[in-house]
């Protein structure tokens, strides 16, 4: 019973996080699903977001403004990684890990420290831990707002180009769409999305850290592979398939928030949160796998 009532304590906070976190796993969707791209720069573009925010919070500007240069700052930053690749032929990896480090020191640079706080009690946030009915209203408000946008542009002429490139980059091409302008949107959007996530997670924890970004792109990929394997079949229009992701990450951090409560230390979350995605990363294969050999014993069974 006090396992239970420990769980449902834990639920605003980890529902209200993982809205925040779903946000972030929205921009990784477009890279990794629509475009096909292994992104690693989201690891140092989610704390570029949240330091611009918090510096900017400091400095005397609308919080509200703050999301907004949070969100060029992380477009700038996925820019970066399109030109990387796109420009001087880096392969997509390693383009994201070379920004991934590159934000390491301008992020140290904007702030002038490794962390900053932000306090709700100084500064009117638009979110706090200290209210998670309040954050999980603000998270539902963005995550139904960038759904929205999403959709919207993915259904015009640039947004298709995107999603050709992603599919089938040689018949896109063929096509007359200069299929490495669409890599550098569509990067650049998707950073400015993670970067706008980690600005409103700095503001909900009253912090940012140069390190608050690391293992993001593992938190991503879960949150939209689990909701790809639990919504894919349910989930076929692209705004239900950016909801299924947002979803995912909620169910992430109630799972999260039950195997710490059975005891996992909080050092080997990450390894938890690897397991986790490898395992349902193999999922849809093993799924495949069970239907191939229960076709091959009902053919023998019928010979």
């Amino acid at each position: 019973m006090d396992f239970l009532l420990s769980i449902i304590r834990a639920l605003p906070g980890s529902v209200a996080q993982g809205l925040i976190w779903g946000i972030m796993a929205i921009g990784v969707f477009v890279t990794f699903k629509l475009l096909d791209y292994a992104d690693l720069t989201v690891d140092g573009s989610i704390a570029t977001g949240g330091a611009v925010c918090v510096v900017s919070i400091v400095s005397g500007l609308d919080p509200a403004l703050a999301l907004l240069l949070a969100f060029l700052a992380g477009a700038v930053s996925g820019l970066v990684t399109g030109l990387l690749h796109s420009g001087f032929a880096i392969p997509p990896i390693l383009s994201g890990i070379l920004s991934q480090l590159a934000l390491y020191s301008i992020n140290m640079r904007i702030m002038g420290k490794s962390n900053m706080a932000v306090s709700v009690d100084k500064y009117a946030l638009l979110l706090s831990s200290r209210n998670n009915t309040m954050a999980i209203v603000v998270g539902v408000v963005f995550v139904a707002a960038i759904i929205g946008f999403l959709y919207w542009f993915f259904g015009t002429e640039i947004g298709s180009a995107i999603r050709a490139t992603g599919s089938n980059p040689a018949m896109a091409s063929s096509q007359g769409i200069n299929i490495n302008v669409m890599k550098v949107i569509g990067l650049a959007m998707s950073n400015g999305v993670v970067a706008l996530s980690g600005a409103l997670l700095a503001q909900y924890s009253g912090a940012a850290d140069v390190k608050m970004g690391q293992g993001a792109i593992v938190i991503g990929l879960a949150a939209v592979i689990i909701g790809e394997v639990i919504f894919g079949k349910i989930f076929i229009n692209m705004a239900l398939r950016l909801l299924g992701v947002g979803f995912g990450a909620i169910i992430y951090y109630l799972v999260i928030a039950v195997v710490v409560r059975l005891g996992l230390s909080p050092t080997d979350l990450k390894l938890f949160s690897a397991c986790l995605v490898a395992v349902f990363l193999a999922l849809p294969h093993l799924r495949e796998k069970l239907r191939e050999n229960k076709a091959i014993r009902e053919v023998r069974r019928d010979a």
